[in-house]
């Protein structure tokens, strides 16, 4: 019996495998940045490369300077800098980086896109609010009770959703926060004191039930019901309480209009999400009947090659480690210019193809956007699709129709006769458009609305209308359904 070990031997395989240089990873991540992150993120760069430097004497655009001048043949500031940069020879000569490098060495280099749109005022930076938490904390200190009354209102208030109620029972309150169970309780009587009126309530029908005893009108009628006939008021079952009640309908509509006014999620009010900063990243601006793109470079740093260490390159001063040093923040910095130089023009060329398509839509308004797909703007700009997804990431366009975020141009068709011009987006409008324009007492059913949209040459079916109604938080057609 013959043992085989183990053999050894050389093996070719041949593989493709995707490689991404340091330069291609900056380049994607940059294109993927909105106005804001890139400010930050070049604002960094700066303070890591200390050949990067921020030009502070931008010398006007060829636009300005025309009309300060009055004159068409006014001289252009970028040409003859350009020019003037031409003396100095690049210490690197085998790094042939053409033209694009003589023109961000100028100092007084400034994109012809960088021109002035409408944006925010400072009135948009907002001061950090007052949380719940906050407001009801300062509501127990000025509360005279016990100091185990008023650790305990701690921790209730601590186990408070963002609506404001308690998610927690008293017996989990009590023993996470080593409190006894008859403090807790009274704690929570005394939460159910504050403001806002219904806060701490354990569910809806306690929620309302408080704010309805803390109304200075007392309605016995609104409270039965809220206590007692909640599932039959949230189904419009009307006729059915006023029978339980003894009472009349018109008497239960007088008291629907109470409960109306009352808040189900009391917490909202301070812990709503606060309104976020949106500075647009480009303008669709119409000059001589045509759409244009005006980039949005306002606030961004205007980068240059600093002249300090290009002389010292030249002098020979410098040592070896210094001259190696300097040579790899060089490339650095000027691959961090190529990037946002490449950033512009991938950004202005989708804006380009988004304006040939949505045309309509610029000059007439939201019924008029049409479909378009990302896979089509990226077959005529020549990238690939994630290119234009990257390029349309969190940014935003100043239109005449108001801000809108780029990805929201992007929409498939609906299916059917018309549906090659009809988006998504208006399909959903259409929608609400006709439940808006129902009779409240007859309300119409996903079934009718999908029969009314095939009138109209969009085939869809009852599952997708029910789906794009859902999405649009509108009830059911029963839970719509107005009883008399």
């Amino acid at each position: 019996m013959s043992k085989t070990g183990p053999k050894l031997g050389l093996n070719l395989k041949v593989a493709q495998k995707q490689i991404l240089t340091p330069g291609l990873v900056q380049m994607v991540t940059v294109l993927a940045l909105n106005k804001l992150e890139l400010r930050e993120m070049i604002n960094q760069e700066m303070v890591e490369n200390p050949l990067l430097e921020e030009v502070t004497d931008i010398v006007p655009s060829i636009e300005e300077a025309e009309k300060k001048k009055g004159a068409e043949d006014a001289p252009s500031p970028v040409n003859e800098a350009s020019s003037a940069g031409e003396d100095h020879r690049d210490p690197f000569d085998e790094v042939d980086y053409g033209s694009f490098f003589n023109d961000y060495l100028d100092p007084g280099y400034k994109s012809p896109a960088a021109e002035d749109i409408e944006r925010p005022s400072f009135e948009n930076f907002l001061s950090k609010p007052t949380s719940l938490a906050d407001h009801l904390q300062w509501q127990v200190n000025l509360s005279s009770c016990s100091d185990e009354v008023h650790d305990a209102a701690y921790s209730i208030i601590g186990n408070l959703n963002e609506d404001g109620y308690l998610t927690a029972n008293l017996e989990e309150v009590a023993a996470a926060g080593e409190h006894t169970l008859k403090d807790v309780e009274e704690a929570l009587a005394l939460v159910h004191d504050l403001d806002p009126a219904g806060v701490g309530a354990r569910d809806l029908r306690e929620c309302l039930l408080i704010q309805l005893r803390m109304a200075q009108e007392e309605n016995r009628l609104a409270e039965r019901i809220v206590s007692d006939h909640l599932g039959d008021l949230e189904r419009k079952e009307y006729r059915r309480i006023a029978s339980a009640l003894g009472c009349s309908v018109e008497e239960v509509e007088e008291s629907l209009a109470t409960i109306r006014r009352l808040d189900p999620r009391p917490g909202q009010r301070y812990n709503s999400v606060q309104p976020r900063l949106i500075e647009p990243d480009v303008a669709f601006v119409k000059v001589d009947e045509v759409y244009r793109v005006v980039l949005n470079e306002e606030g961004l740093p205007q980068l240059r090659l600093s002249h300090h260490y290009r002389r010292l390159l030249r002098d020979g001063s410098a040592g070896g480690e210094v001259r190696k040093y300097v040579r790899d923040r060089f490339n650095s910095a000027l691959q961090l210019i190529k990037n946002i130089e490449q950033r512009k023009q991938t950004i202005v060329r989708v804006c380009e193809a988004i304006i040939q398509r949505q045309t309509e839509f610029l000059d007439k308004g939201l019924d008029y956007l049409r479909p378009m797909m990302i896979k089509e703007v990226a077959e005529e700009v020549g990238v690939h699709p994630s290119t234009v997804s990257r390029a349309v990431a969190n940014k935003y366009a100043h239109t005449p129709q108001g801000v809108f975020e780029l990805r929201y141009f992007f929409s498939e068709a609906v299916q059917g006769p018309s549906g090659a011009t009809t988006s998504l987006v208006n399909l959903k409008r259409t929608v609400a458009k006709m439940i808006e324009q129902e009779d409240s007492a007859h309300p119409l059913t996903d079934e009718q609305i999908t029969a009314r949209l095939r009138e109209t040459g969009i085939h869809v079916t009852r599952r997708t209308v029910a789906k794009y109604r859902e999405d649009m938080k509108i009830p059911s057609t029963h839970q719509r359904r107005k009883k008399r």
